[in-house]
Formats: structure tokens, sequence, C-alpha cells
């Protein structure tokens, strides 16, 4: 969807880069700032605008931030050279954060962007950057309700699986952690059985045919049946940053008072993958591998040493381009 509006971006990591992508493949003229300037340089083959500091977005419309962490979006948006320093007065009238940040660090920035006159939306996103590239990324989204009415279509250009308003504030960001809750719990009962089929002598690659054919098959399990079949742990997400948001949907459950015993289990077996990561030559670099790797404690604890069957295994993820 291309718009009317001057669209700002920062962030070119992993997910920013290729969401960006789709927003200027859909002809929207997009001015971006990385940290690291080569990161987006490729993008300006696509039409897009390099600026040298964060404060040169100042005059966009639409601010859309994708960066690690809350400490990033405090610094892009109010520390030195930040979108707020370099606009005189002036700063873009919508922020979009796709970040996943915590509820408390989303009102800070909320807060502080109100005094200057500009909304809030917090939209952010499921999926990994292979889901980007095949146009099958979602969001949901919290903030004034007609601000997000004049971004939906943008965010809809990179998640176009659809965006699901929830309410006004920092809702989206408890949607978001309740979605990575349930990913840790997923990814742990599906090693969890893929090892109980092998034990038993089903290759790993037919028992996860058989079950993403099943009615219990989905999107997830289907991407990831290839890392857990072939040992492929290239990084979409770290068990660092699954057990953070374990941590947190488990920190709001007491605080909301609502029992989550299969969470806490989940969390408990996936610190025992810390534990098991000191026996990899390299600890450190180990625990920097994707999440699906717990599947490799959940053998050892079965007394089996997991081999790549070296199949190839479909992921459903085939790109739109």
């Amino acid at each position: 969807m291309a718009g009317k509006h001057a669209i700002g971006w920062i962030g070119m990591g992993r997910m920013g880069y290729p969401m960006a992508e789709r927003l200027l493949k859909a002809g929207n003229s997009v001015a971006i700032w990385n940290r690291t300037r080569a990161k987006a340089e490729p993008l300006a083959k696509l039409g897009a605008r390099l600026v040298e500091t964060p404060a040169a977005l100042a005059g966009s419309d639409i601010l859309f931030v994708m960066v690690s962490t809350g400490k990033d979006l405090d610094q892009v948006c109010f520390g030195k050279d930040g979108v707020a320093s370099g606009g005189k007065g002036r700063v873009p009238k919508i922020f979009v954060d796709c970040s996943s940040v915590s509820a408390e660090e989303s009102a800070a920035c909320r807060a502080r962007l109100k005094e200057l006159g500009a909304d809030l939306i917090a939209a952010p996103v499921s999926g990994n950057a292979k889901v980007v590239k095949a146009g099958k990324l979602s969001a949901v989204a919290s903030g004034p309700k007609a601000a997000f009415d004049l971004v939906k279509p943008y965010i809809l250009s990179f998640a176009p699986r659809g965006v699901s308003y929830v309410g006004e504030g920092e809702l989206s960001r408890f949607c978001k952690i309740a979605h990575n809750v349930m990913l840790g719990v997923v990814i742990q009962n599906l090693a969890e059985i893929t090892i109980l089929a092998q034990k038993a002598g089903v290759p790993r690659h037919a028992f996860l045919e058989f079950m993403n054919n099943s009615v219990m098959g989905s999107m997830f399990t289907r991407y990831k049946s290839n890392a857990l079949v072939n040992l492929d742990w290239t990084t979409t997400f770290t068990p660092e940053l699954l057990r953070k948001d374990l941590d947190l949907g488990l920190e709001a459950a007491r605080r909301l008072d609502v029992p989550m015993p299969v969470t806490g289990a989940a969390r408990e077996q996936l610190q025992a993958h810390f534990g098991a990561a000191t026996l990899q030559p390299d600890a450190k670099a180990y625990l920097e591998k994707d999440f699906a790797a717990t599947i490799e404690t959940v053998a050892l604890g079965a007394g089996l040493k997991l081999k790549s069957e070296s199949v190839p295994v479909p992921t459903g993820l085939e790109t739109e381009d």
C-alpha cells in the first residue's frame, strides 16, 4: 500500500530490514536511520533516503521504530541526536513502535511523546525475518484508535496477515508477552513429543510430517520442523530472550492472580538448557543459537545424542518475491 505520508524508520536488525523493505516495495516514501549505516544502504536502491541521525527524521509524518530494547527506544526518541532533539519543537505526529519492550518502558515513552503532542501506537509483531519475507507476518496494536486507523494500512504492508487492535495504552505489550509465553510452552512440548517418538523408533522427520498434517499442525510447527530434523540452529530468537519473556509472563500472572503452572514448568526446563550449554565447547556462543536447540537438552535427558537426519523439510515459508 502506497500512502501519502512521509515515513521514517529506525532499526535495520533481523526484523527491521525486511519490514522496511516491504514498506518500500509497496511504493511508500521512507527515510531510514540505523546505527550501522551500511546495513541500510541496500535499501537505497529501492528508493529509501538514508539520514545521519534519528533527529533528521523529526519531520516525518509517521515514524516506525524496531530496536532491541527499551533503552534503545528511549535513546533514539529522546537521547542525544534523538528524534525529539532535532525537530525544534516538531516531532512526527505518530510513533509506531514494533519493538518488544516492557509495558512499563512503553508507558514511559508514551507519556513523554504525549507531552510533545505525539501519539504512540505499540505494534509488536509475530514472526521472524523469514516470516516477514514470506508475507506471513502479523501484528497486534494498542494506543489511540484514531492514530491506529491512520497507520493500519502501513502496518499491513509488512504484516499482511493482519493487525489486531486490542485497545488503548499498553495492552498490545501484554498480548506479545502472552504470545511468547505460548511460544516457549509449545517449543518445549514439541521437543518432548518429538524425542518421545524418536526413542520409540520413529524418525523425527516422519513424526513431524504427521504432526504438521494433523489438526495440531501450525505455521510455527511447520517452519520449525527443519530445525528440529536437521539441527539447523540459525538464530531467529535466543533462549535468553525467551527466558526473559517467560519471566515477564509469570510476573504478570502473579500480579493478576492467574495460575500458570504449565508456563512455570516450561520456564524451569528452559533453565536446564542453560545448564546443559556448559557442556558445549563455547557455552556463550551456543546460547546465542536459536531457541529450538532446546530439543538437544530434552534429548540429553532421554539419553540420546541427536544427529541431523539430512532430510529436506519444507518450511511453508516460500517467499513472495
